[in-house]
């Protein structure tokens, strides 16, 4: 197949892709609400960051099961977590089960970012909102919490991950 009909042909099946549009519209908001809360607090943050941030249980999650769940080695959570720890959204804590182990967890000022950073999510689906109107948004929202279930029933995802 000729580099060009191949081209026609990948694009095509892209725009006929709903989950595909799923993704794309995903990464859009997501770098819109990162590039919000940036602007807001002044931190770096990145929107590798916040693939981290769902997996952080408010108690604490051990490095290994982050890693995990990423899908990435211990090294590069590790270096995520970092990133977060100097910038005041995280902290290391000991384990209360095991005295050899930490737990990453939200700061007192990761907690407050988490607020602000879903008050740029409110903002961003009032936005939504405006362009799909209100039955068409609760609609998606419905759909959504059903695809999500559905994947965490199947053990998909961990609950963490919401």
């Amino acid at each position: 197949m000729a580099a060009d009909a191949y081209a026609e042909l990948l694009e095509r099946e892209k725009a006929q892709s709903t989950l595909q549009l799923l993704f794309k519209a995903a990464r859009l908001l997501n770098e819109r609400a990162v590039a919000q809360v940036r602007r807001r607090t002044r931190q770096p943050l990145r929107s590798v960051h916040t693939s981290l941030l769902p997996h952080v249980a408010l108690e604490g999650t051990r490095l290994t099961e982050l890693a995990q769940r990423l899908g990435v080695s211990k090294q590069a959570a590790g270096q995520l977590v970092d990133d977060l720890v100097a910038m005041g959204t995280l902290e290391r804590a000991p384990d209360p089960t095991d005295a050899r182990a930490k737990l990453v967890r939200f700061s007192k000022r990761g907690r407050a970012a988490m607020l602000e950073g879903l008050g740029v999510l409110g903002e961003l689906e009032r936005e939504m909102r405006d362009t799909l109107g209100e039955t068409k948004l609760r609609s998606l929202h419905a759909m959504l919490a059903a695809i999500v279930g559905n994947e965490l029933a199947k053990g998909g995802a961990t609950e963490d991950s919401q």
